[in-house]
């Protein structure tokens, strides 16, 4: 049972974490321009709208990956 406890712990502190970030996200300099950097594609036309967020996904990727090599650098 403790291994479960501590995989319910650690998915809250993910849920925690993640609520705070949309929460207090527009408040935050670096999050509030996410979606408006250089390298995102917006088309917007008549009857047409066209949003592709290639700079900030790159960006999210690089993040979540770091993120994910530390995480099993340190912890395994």
């Amino acid at each position: 049972m403790e291994p479960l406890g501590k995989t319910f712990l650690w998915i809250g502190a993910f849920f925690l974490i993640i609520g705070a970030i949309i929460v207090f996200g527009s408040k935050l300099p670096f999050i509030s321009s996410l979606g408006n950097l250089p390298g995102d594609f917006k088309i917007e036309r008549e009857n047409f709208r066209f949003y592709f967020p290639f700079a900030t996904s790159i960006l999210i990727s690089i993040g979540l990956s770091l993120l994910l090599y530390l995480w099993n650098r340190f912890i395994h």
